[in-house]
């Protein structure tokens, strides 16, 4: 099975150029069962991504265009008048698929955004009091920008959560931006990728990332991570559970994807930067003297010992 994911990443990366560390945690993802936001200014290849893995992968996938005039029935499905047996016939929305793209996710109402809530936690939907299951392996990838705020509605910190990374691409460097350039010369090469993986393959990689071991020392390493985010003077409201347990699958699923059946501390500090970022909300002097996310959990991550470590 490890063969299988490297194909997912090699074959990602035969679109995306120079972005070797964002294929890894997004595939990371996957096998940890969460979901991803990716975040950057225009044009750096924010759907191209996520287009990449869904074609990499042989199941289900569907883009939904978020837009100030989307309502949930648009992304939920609803019941709809069968006239020819006098029934209501559900009819499925986009969310019921493997991989969801979500592009541009903070352009509809909140009440649109909500409606990804339940299907993001518990992988189904309830529309009309009937509760329908989405299949497995079930993804979604969000996208918004990080500079148009006009017209746009910033994503509540309870749909933040459901995000267990937030990346960003950046530019590429001019050497990858001439290897772009000639990658684009003749068609776009998401147009022949193909798929190297099937939905059950990706299932049972998920099942073997929760048998990777984790030792005592990273649980500790991660629930004192959480409980220093809380008690931050600059954190209004720190790291949730949910935000911990899911840095303890993305660590199972990292330590998979490089052959190892454990996790190392290691694994934990270099995922938190990009999983609980997002995650932190400052208080309003905090905000206004320019600090951020990422640099309260740079300063906790500086400030707490690391399991094994000389010193600790």
């Amino acid at each position: 099975m490890h063969e299988k994911v490297m194909q997912i990443i090699e074959n990602i990366g035969e679109v995306m150029v120079g972005h070797g560390r964002a294929i890894a945690y997004l595939t990371a993802a996957l096998l940890a069962e969460t979901h991803v936001l990716i975040e950057d200014v225009p044009g750096v290849g924010k759907t191209t991504l996520a287009k990449s893995l869904a074609r990499s992968i042989d199941c289900a996938f569907q883009r939904i265009q978020f837009t100030p005039d989307l309502v949930p029935a648009d992304v939920t499905g609803a019941n709809i008048y069968h006239q020819a047996t006098g029934e209501f016939v559900f009819r499925p929305g986009p969310i019921m698929s493997n991989i969801v793209l979500a592009d541009e996710i903070n352009r509809a109402s909140p009440k649109t955004q909500s409606s990804l809530l339940e299907s993001m936690e518990e992988r189904q939907v309830t529309v009309d009091g009937t509760t329908h299951s989405i299949a497995l392996p079930f993804l979604v990838l969000a996208t918004q920008n990080s500079v148009e705020y006009e017209g746009t509605f910033p994503l509540p910190e309870a749909q933040l959560d459901r995000f267990s990374l937030r990346l960003d691409l950046g530019y590429p460097s001019p050497s990858q931006e001439k290897t772009i350039l000639r990658r684009l010369e003749r068609e776009h090469p998401l147009k022949t990728l193909s798929s190297v993986a099937g939905a059950e393959d990706v299932v049972q990689m998920q099942a073997l990332v929760r048998q990777v071991h984790v030792s005592d020392a990273v649980r500790e390493y991660l629930v004192t991570l959480a409980a220093a985010s809380r008690q931050h003077p600059e954190v209004e409201l720190g790291l949730s559970p949910r935000a911990t347990f899911h840095m303890f699958r993305l660590g199972q699923a990292l330590a998979w994807i490089r052959e190892r059946d454990y996790v190392l501390p290691d694994d934990i500090k270099e995922l938190a930067p990009v999983a609980c970022s997002h995650r932190i909300l400052l208080r309003p002097e905090a905000r206004w003297e320019g600090t951020d996310g990422h640099a309260i959990i740079t300063s906790i991550l500086d400030k707490t010992a690391v399991p094994g470590a000389r010193g600790a």
